[in-house]
Formats: structure tokens, sequence, C-alpha cells
């Protein structure tokens, strides 16, 4: 191993010498690129592969296709907090259609990366360096070349001007230096732990042209359609109601190995609705193409009109291979101080209905998500394993004894009537926290407070899923109310601590570090515009955090995932429940898939699917005979 290291340094200083005498920064030809780069488990794909298998590579380009979006939005800057970015321009995400990326996530892989804009990738082994290395055929739409330059100036902004999430998700981050015209490394900060997520939350940002928003204020929202670099650019546009992306012909990067086979429809168009029953009619009108219908009432009974009969228009449960996670679980603001008992939780915990919310409001459809990180090997199971608890005995005494002890089993009911036992133990332990029942009223011992929830979604079907929450807990006296607001005002009142509880999906990605840190850290909750709105603060939590992103084998990452996992149930900061079998994807027959479809649903369908111009053509007569028109 030391003659290893001899040699190792040898090369390293042939190299350095050469480049010196060449005139370039020391660290230029210094880095052995790799074509792509992962975290637990080895890359999939090698370096010579041309195309990931879960695409056609020869899909027609051609025709359109039109997706619902929830909400609205008011501006075309994805990096800052301020306004609501439209989708497709924001700063990150698989959805991602007018910018490029450094590295491009395979989706049948748990965390494998392969180069988009980069042609290669270095990360040293404790993941404190790493660098990029451009492609030199890459160019923006304007038709001036994209460079390390646009890369450091993008970072640089994201630092300085960034979303909340953005500067946590950076706040390692120490140095950004172009050492070439095409090759950018980054460093941590000098005491940094090392942080495997930094790589990949880098690599999946939008690049953004420095001479472009060099003229124009980068802090501020704009409607203005900006420059890009990516597959599509900006066509029409009605601001905040819908948006049209066009095919760029001469796309630099239409034929990497990662993109191969993608981005296959020459018009992508977005439609935003406020509703989701609206969206449901949007499709049977042929207003949009392909939706994911998010209510299992629908599922069920919406969907039994001649087009579906007659095979025009399809209806596929897509199993997930993703980690699920929560799926709209109640979690409330630990800023309130009714919610900072643990025993006020559980109890609230214990007076939820999840079976006979599954059985009768949503159709039997669901399965009981007993973790965070459901449908995953991330999940806790059983009682902690010796490594798990290596991590947990040092919180002994300042996390539930129940972590050790007890096997999570979640709150399975009859789901027949309400369950007297979890009620007589609920209002226990509101004694023991130091609530009584008054007249009717759930009241506070010492100073005579009635206990009062008020709930907030910004859907009207979280609000008819959790109706069986409030009619039990107005059943103990604790007076709950509920209201659905509009999406805007429920995010204004998420950002500044505005409520008591409310649903908030919890879907982890497979490297989750960055997530959870933004999520659940303390530091989140302690920074203004941080995604932590319930304001957990929990240094076992933090501890945990930052096991899991220190973690380089595949036992220690998943001890540390199980951690956390048992230490947030047992502390009863979110109401788990609904777990999905499957995303509930709804579509107008008209295209072509892959043999080999991607297992992530929110990509696959614009991201790999093609326009069909028989099958197509098969609908618009089929349904003209149905319809008479």
């Amino acid at each position: 191993m030391h003659y290893e290291k001899q040699i190792l340094s040898v090369r390293l200083s042939i190299r350095l010498l050469v480049v010196g005498i060449l005139g370039l920064t020391p660290y230029a030809a210094a880095f052995e690129y790799s074509h792509g780069t992962s975290y637990i488990e080895p890359l999939k794909y090698s370096a010579d592969f041309s195309h990931f298998e879960y695409v056609n590579p020869n899909a027609p380009k051609g025709g359109i296709v039109r997706f619902p979006d929830y909400g609205t939005y008011d501006s075309f800057n994805g990096i800052l907090d301020k306004g609501r970015a439209e989708g497709r321009s924001y700063r990150l995400g698989a959805a991602m259609l007018l910018y490029d990326r450094l590295l491009e996530p395979a989706i049948d892989e748990p965390a494998s990366y392969y180069g988009r804009l980069a042609s290669g990738v270095w990360v040293a082994d404790d993941y404190k360096q790493f660098a990029f290395k451009i492609r030199d055929n890459a160019f923006w739409h304007d038709g001036k070349p994209l460079t390390a330059a646009d890369v450091v100036f993008t970072i640089e902004m994201m630092k300085k001007h960034g979303a909340a999430g953005v500067k946590s998700a950076l706040y390692e981050l120490g140095t950004i230096e172009r050492i070439s015209r095409n090759e950018v490394l980054f460093k941590t900060k000098p005491n940094a732990a090392s942080n495997p997520d930094l790589v990949f939350i880098i690599a999946g940002y939008s690049i953004l042209p420095k001479h472009y928003w060099e003229k124009r204020d980068i802090t501020k929202t704009t409607v203005e359609p900006p420059l890009g670099s990516g597959p599509y650019r900006i066509g029409t546009v009605q601001m905040g109601r819908n948006i049209t992306y066009e095919r760029v012909e001469n796309y630099w990067g239409a034929d990497i190995p990662v993109n191969k086979g993608r981005y296959n429809f020459e018009r992508i168009k977005y439609d935003y609705f406020r509703d989701e029953s609206v969206q449901l009619e949007a499709l049977k009108g042929d207003v949009i193409d392909i939706r994911e219908e998010t209510v299992s009432k629908n599922w069920v009974t919406g969907y039994d009109f001649p087009a579906v009969e007659a095979g025009f228009l399809k209806k596929d449960l897509v199993d997930i291979s993703r980690p699920w996670g929560l799926w709209a679980p109640i979690h409330w603001n630990m800023e309130k101080e009714k919610f900072k008992d643990v025993r006020v939780r559980e109890a609230l915990w214990l007076m939820s209905e999840w079976s006979w919310t599954n059985r009768v409001l949503m159709y039997g459809f669901y399965k009981y998500a007993k973790s965070y990180f459901y449908n995953s090997p991330m999940a806790s199971s059983g009682l902690p394993s010796e490594k798990e608890l290596e991590l947990l005995e040092p919180w002994r005494g300042q996390i539930p004894d129940r972590v050790f002890t007890h096997e999570w089993v979640g709150n399975e009911t009859s789901g027949f009537g309400y369950d007297r036992e979890n009620v007589k133990r609920a209002l226990e332990l509101l004694r023991e926290a130091g609530w009584e029942h008054r007249d009717g009223v759930m009241t506070n011992i010492e100073t005579g407070e009635p206990f009062i929830i008020s709930l907030i979604f910004f859907s009207p079907f979280a609000l008819r899923q959790e109706t069986p929450l409030m009619r039990m807990l107005n059943m103990i006296g604790i007076e709950t109310t509920a209201r659905q607001i509009e999406l805007s005002n429920w995010l204004f009142r998420m950002r500044n601590g505005l409520f008591d509880g409310t649903a908030r999906s919890f879907e982890p990605p497979n490297t989750p570090g960055i997530m959870l840190r933004n999520q659940l850290s303390s530091a989140s909750a302690d920074s203004q515009g941080g995604q932590n709105w319930g304001n957990i603060r929990n240094p076992a939590v933090d501890a945990m955090i930052e096991q899991v992103m220190s973690a380089r084998a595949p036992e220690d990452f998943y001890a540390a995932t199980r951690a956390l996992d048992r230490i947030l149930l047992w502390n009863f900061y979110y109401i788990p429940g609904l777990g999905s079998p499957g995303r509930r994807l709804v579509y107008w027959d008209k295209f072509g898939q892959p043999e080999t479809p991607a297992r992530l649903l929110r990509v696959a369908p614009l991201d790999t699917w093609w326009w069909d111009e028989v099958k197509a053509e098969r609908v618009r007569k089929g349904m003209s005979e149905l319809t008479g028109r």
C-alpha cells in the first residue's frame, strides 16, 4: 500500500510539472476523470454505454404532449425563495427542460450519476474535493459556448442569493475554482465533514448563462423568458395559466449517452389548475393528455365512462422502485407550546383512524406506511440491529426508551368504529401532560386554557382525508377545525410558522442526506425560509442525519437511516399513514413507450415516451364515433 502511494505521488508530480511547463493552473490535467460517479453502490453503466436501458434510442421526434400542473407560477427565476417559479425553469428536478445540469441521474439505479454537461467527474475519496470537466461542444440557445465560467457563476449566485434550502445545501462548500476553460474544482470548507450529497446536489443544479444574467438582476423574480441551453426553449406563455415548451432542433446534447432516446416531443404544454377535480374533467375533455391521479376515490369511481371502457383512455397502476416515504401525513408545528410534549403528540396519534380512513374514504387503496423511508431498504423494522444500537446508545435517556425496546407497529385499528383502548390511553397521556376533560372541553390543568387545533391544507382532498381525525379529537374535547386555502397562502403560512398542523408529503430520494437536513434539522428550523416547517429541533435527529451523510458503506448508511427513522417515529412528530402501492397514471393512448419502462413515474411520460401517430389516429376516430363529433 505504501509503495502504491509513492507511485501515485510520482505520477501526480509529473503531471504538475507538465502543466507548469504548459502554463496552466496547477490543478489542470491532474485529475483522473470518470464518466460517472455513484454513492454506496457501484455504477451500472460502463464508460462506453450508448444510452440508458429504459429508453428507446430510436424513438421518433414530433407531436405534442399536454400535462397539468398545480397552482400557478409568477416567475422564471428558479433559484430564489421569492415568487413561484415555473417548474421547467426551476433550479433542479426531473422535469427541468430549459437548462442542463452537470450530471444526469440514472433512474434504474439507487444513486448513480453520469456525465451530461460534464464529460467527466472526479471525486476525492473523502468527498472534500471534486471536479467536473465541461464538454467542449456545449452551447447556449443564442449560440454562445457554455463553459466552466458559467458553472462557477451559477454556484456562486446560488450561494449568495439562492433560496434558504439552497444555502443550506451549499453550507459546507468552501471554494469554487475555474482551473481551465472547461474544468471546475470544488472544495469544502476546511473544517467541514465529508458530505457525499454535496457532489450530487451541485451536479443536479441547472447551470445558468453568465453573460445573460450579468445584465439582469438575479435577485429578483422575472416574467421574461430566460436564455437556456437545454432540450427545450420557452414558446407561448399565458402567465400563471399555461406555458408551452418547444424542442430545440440543434440542441447540443441530443445524442450524448444520457440523453439518447429522451426529449422526444416537439412541443410540451403545461396547464395550471387549482383543483384536482378540474384536472380530471380536463383530462376527460381532452384538454390534457396525461396526469397522475392523486385521489383514490377518483381512481376507483371516476373513470367509468366510455373512453376508458373502449381503451382509448388508459389507467395504469405503476409499481415504483424508489422510496415512497409518507403520503400527506399530518405534522405538527413544534413552535406551538401545546405540541412540545411528546405525550401530547402520541395522544393525537392514537386518535388517528388510518384503517377507517383507508377503508371508507380511500376505498382500501393504500397500504400502511410504517416508516419515513417506506418502500425502501432505508426503513426500520423489528428491533434495532447491533450497528443501529452503536449509533443510538449515546443518546439513551435523550430519546424515547421505546426506540431500544419496542418494534414500531403503527396504529392499525379494526377500521370499524373507534378503538376504545386507544381513546383511553390518549386521555391518560393527555392527563400526564397536564390536560384534562372538563365539561366536554380538553383543558390545561394549570392555565384553564382550552386545547384548540387549527389545521390548514392546500388540497380539499387532504382536508377530507383528515375529517376522521378531526371528529375523534372533537369527541374528546379538543376543538379541531380545518380549512383549505390557496397554495400560495399555504406556502406563506408554512414558511412563517402560521399554523398548528398540516399535511405535507415526505418523499425521500435514494440519497436523502441534504433533504433530511433541509426538512428535519435544527439548523433548518433556525433558518428563516428553511424547509423544516414543523420546527423540529432534536440533537439526536441532527446527529443521525450527519451519520447518514458521512456513511461510505451500505451497512453504515442503512444503519443510520433506520436509527433516524426510529427516533422520528417514537417522537410522533408526524402521524404516518398512507403508503401507496404504486402511482396512478391515466393517459390518452396516443404514445409509444419503451419496452423496459422507467420505474419513476414522474419522469417516464415526459422523459422517455414519444408521439405515436397511429395510436393517436385510432383515438381520434374512436372518440369521434363515441361522441358523434
